[in-house]
């Protein structure tokens, strides 16, 4: 049974990280930041080139951490993918003994770095899920054939709490949780009041998936601005901002630097800790954006322990 899987279904409160593999084919920065992780994560969540920019591929790096005794997540994205070149890939992960996944429909390639590649999106997440839990029940791959051997896998998918109007981000999450997806990771969430709603609407809608908050630690004020500016379903308040900003203009006047960063951690732990005691939702998927080694003291500050 998959790690993260047998954590929430017994009620554990689940925990996550996210990590991307590198543009090139050296792991090692990422497997040093990964054997930090070991006992402190359900597991790690191993992104599909984000935000349509060129990486190696996901099923790479979760071999790697797989091999090495961590448990991965393997992201798989629609966009550069038909749905027989995704089965393929699910099929060989699991080989290797991942089992859990999480469908997306990917971004738009005209987002990213590599503008000329030609999106594929013969499956969106949702399609993604469907396919694959058929597959399970059936024993088929995509074309009605037979599998010598058929696998099965905890899946997941994403929503975006902060997304209007709401109705619509409720029901896709929805057609998600319908087509095999059992957890939910969501985008980064900065207020918590926000979160409860969003969660008092997806109880309301009679929806069952164990949903996991997104936390992403906040590493300076332009940071925060640009996030808001550029990156859809992200909205992180005034005061977060002011607050970075105050301890930049301490620390300049001090001579100290990194302030930020560290506000940026406790903040970080403080809404994790809150989210468990208050028990909003169900876990937190931590994404630190290339700070995977402060995911440890983070943890610490918030008193998480797996």
């Amino acid at each position: 049974m998959s790690v993260l899987q047998n954590a929430l279904e017994n009620g554990i409160f689940g925990v996550t990280a996210e990590m991307a593999p590198p543009k090139g084919y050296d792991f090692s920065e990422q497997m040093e930041a990964a054997e930090l992780l070991k006992g402190k994560v359900h597991a790690i969540n191993v992104t599909d080139m984000q935000s349509a920019c060129l990486k190696a591929s996901s099923i790479g790096l979760c071999v790697k951490l797989k091999l090495a005794g961590l448990e991965p997540i393997i992201q798989m994205t629609g966009r550069d993918r038909s749905r027989m070149a995704i089965m393929g890939d699910m099929l060989a992960a699991a080989s290797f003994g991942i089992d859990t996944m999480l469908a997306l429909t990917g971004d738009h390639t005209m987002v990213g770095d590599c503008k000329a590649s030609k999106p594929v999106y013969d499956l969106d997440s949702v399609g993604i899920l469907r396919m694959l839990s058929t597959m399970e029940a059936t024993g088929k791959d995509c074309g009605g054939n037979d599998l010598a051997t058929t696998p099965t896998f905890y899946k997941g998918a994403a929503v975006t709490p902060v997304y209007e109007p709401q109705i619509l981000q409720i029901n896709k999450l929805r057609q998600k949780v319908d087509a095999g997806a059992k957890y939910i990771q969501t985008q980064g969430i900065f207020d918590l009041d926000a979160l409860k709603r969003f969660m008092d609407a997806v109880d309301k809608a009679g929806i069952k998936a164990h949903i996991m908050a997104g936390i992403i630690p906040l590493k300076a004020a332009g940071m925060a601005k640009y996030m808001n500016e550029n990156v859809p379903g992200i909205a992180v308040p005034q005061d977060m901002i002011d607050r970075l900003a105050a301890a930049a203009a301490e620390g300049k006047e001090k001579g100290v630097k990194g302030l930020p960063a560290k506000l940026g951690i406790e903040m970080a732990a403080e809404m994790i800790a809150k989210i468990k005691a208050e028990g909003i939702c169900d876990g937190v998927h931590i994404m630190a954006i290339g700070a995977e080694k402060n995911v440890p003291t983070i943890l610490e500050k918030a008193g998480i322990a797996i």
